[in-house]
């Protein structure tokens, strides 16, 4: 019996900062890139890349700020510093065209790489990943542009002193993840939270990502432009719910219609995660669209 393919880590540097993503092998393969969202990291992409990295050369980056890539100095956890770094790992591996299959902020992100530059994406599959809609936020209409700046200063200001939260043990941080998705194996709890923490000197664990990550950018672009970039995305498009999300349906609001070929799989008992959550039904899925002329 062969052995289950296994990824090696590899690096590059983006904007001065060394970022870090995972190569499954098999380069002579069509490149398909498994982008993870917030507050996660590529080893969370490890069951898609099993089944595929014989048909596919899997790659699975850890965004700035999660995984083992380099937290930003500044915190610039914004969508134009996200998108270049996109753009300097796709011409770091050296691929003309790449397919791409992204959950969340990765799909966000990678969604508006595909409208920058539709000629250099064949497929797409986005997991929960469309910026929510327009007037989704009421308060943010109504609150004052300096009032909005000076929360922003003030929460990097706090940042600054607030210490990361630590665990005793894996377990106790594996207590969390199973908090944070109900519907998670034990298998898929232990993985996750495994490849998601960093041992500090005093043998407690944190998460890897930076915790400034949860200071959401001051200005992102305006709905108008991001729904030109939707526009503009030239491949074909597959769209992944969970019934139990909390992120908004696109088919339901309408943002899929933005896209010139796109369609949508809803998945019931699934949360935010339903490539974790759905799994057996997910995969065949993914394999049929990723087949399709």
């Amino acid at each position: 019996m062969n052995a289950a393919p296994s990824p090696t880590s590899h690096f590059f540097t983006s904007q001065n900062l060394r970022l870090h993503y995972l190569d499954w092998g098999n380069r002579q393969a069509p490149v398909l890139i498994l982008q993870h969202g917030g507050f996660d990291h590529g080893r969370s992409m490890d069951w898609i890349a099993r089944e595929l990295a014989a048909d596919w050369h899997v790659i699975a980056p850890d965004l700035r700020g999660h995984g083992d890539s380099d937290w930003s100095v500044d915190a610039a956890y914004n969508m134009a510093a996200f998108i270049l770094d996109f753009v300097n790992l796709i011409e770091e591996i050296g691929a003309d065209q790449v397919t791409i299959c992204a959950h969340s902020l990765g799909a966000m992100i990678t969604t508006r790489y595909a409208g920058l530059y539709p000629e250099r994406v064949a497929k797409f599959v986005n997991i929960e990943g469309l910026s929510v809609p327009a007037g989704a936020d009421p308060l943010l209409a109504i609150t004052p542009f300096a009032a909005r700046v000076r929360a922003w200063v003030a929460q990097h200001r706090a940042a600054t002193d607030r210490r990361p939260r630590s665990y005793i043990s894996e377990e106790q941080a594996r207590a969390r993840m199973r908090e944070k998705n109900g519907h998670l194996n034990e298998e898929q709890v232990h993985h996750l939270t495994h490849h998601a923490l960093r041992m500090q000197e005093d043998g407690t664990y944190r998460w890897k990502f930076d915790p400034r990550l949860n200071i959401f950018p001051l200005v992102d672009f305006q709905q108008d432009e991001i729904e030109s970039l939707w526009q503009a995305v030239a491949c074909p498009m597959l769209f992944i719910q969970g019934s139990e999300s909390y992120m908004p349906n696109p088919a339901k609001d309408g943002r899929i219609g933005h896209f010139r070929d796109a369609r949508l799989i809803e998945y019931d008992r699934a949360s935010h995660w339903p490539h974790h959550d759905r799994f057996d039904a997910f995969m065949p899925d993914l394999r049929a669209f990723l087949a399709q002329d």
